[in-house]
């Protein structure tokens, strides 16, 4: 079991705190509004009313003992940079902060940020993908370049094998796993029959993967 902090409880933070809670960490909700915490406590661990960028009140809490701490301020952009940097002198383990933009990321980067998440920008381009190719279910970046999918199998591949449609060498895309029905097939191989129903999951540039799609 690890302990997390989440400090900001919009909707984002709040649905962060919830899961990791619901998974069995130890989860201690942080806010400066006593109302945005009235509506989490029961569903964490702790909930604790603070000015995050008050860095005698966070160490007091012990937040440097936290195996991660997500920034989850996001819109307030001064308070968020502060609070990311006080985080970052306190010598705490990880840090995750949310962006709503590139200069924001940029920032929370440079001043010790671990990773930056950009939730509205990310859950956009998801959608945007999955609308201009129906075959696409999911659509995950995981840099500028490279992405990961789920892409429906089309009828007319059925009975096919891996092997046949040699996607690595037409295309440059690897087949991580198969979900087939509640069964995950893992690392395919060639002679793997594609059946009906049958969702890729895909990994590969972002070009290759857009000729991919036309393809399915």
């Amino acid at each position: 079991m690890s302990e997390f902090a989440v400090i900001g409880m919009g909707r984002f933070g709040r649905s962060i705190a919830t899961t990791l809670h619901q998974l069995g960490h130890r989860v201690l909700a942080i806010d400066e509004k006593e109302d945005s915490l009235r509506r989490i406590a029961d569903d964490v661990t702790h909930a604790v009313q603070l000015d995050s960028t008050d860095a005698e009140a966070l160490r007091g809490v012990g937040i440097a003992n936290m195996d991660a701490v997500v920034v989850a301020i996001g819109a307030a952009m001064q308070e968020s940079i502060l609070t990311t940097l006080i985080l970052k002198e306190l010598g705490c383990k990880k840090i995750v902060a949310k962006a709503s933009n590139d200069l924001q990321g940029k920032v929370l980067e440079r001043v010790g940020a671990d990773a930056v998440i950009y939730p509205e920008r990310d859950m956009g381009v998801r959608i945007a993908h999955t609308l201009s190719s129906p075959g696409v279910l999911d659509y995950i970046e995981i840099s500028p370049t490279f992405s990961i999918e789920e892409l429906s199998v089309p009828d007319r591949l059925v009975g096919q094998t891996l092997g046949r449609l040699d996607l690595k060498a037409r295309f440059g895309v690897s087949v991580l796993l198969i979900r087939r029905d509640s069964q995950l097939l893992i690392s395919p191989d060639p002679d793997t029959v594609l059946q009906s129903g049958d969702v890729l999951v895909v990994v590969g540039e972002n070009r290759q993967l857009t000729r991919l799609e036309t393809l399915l």
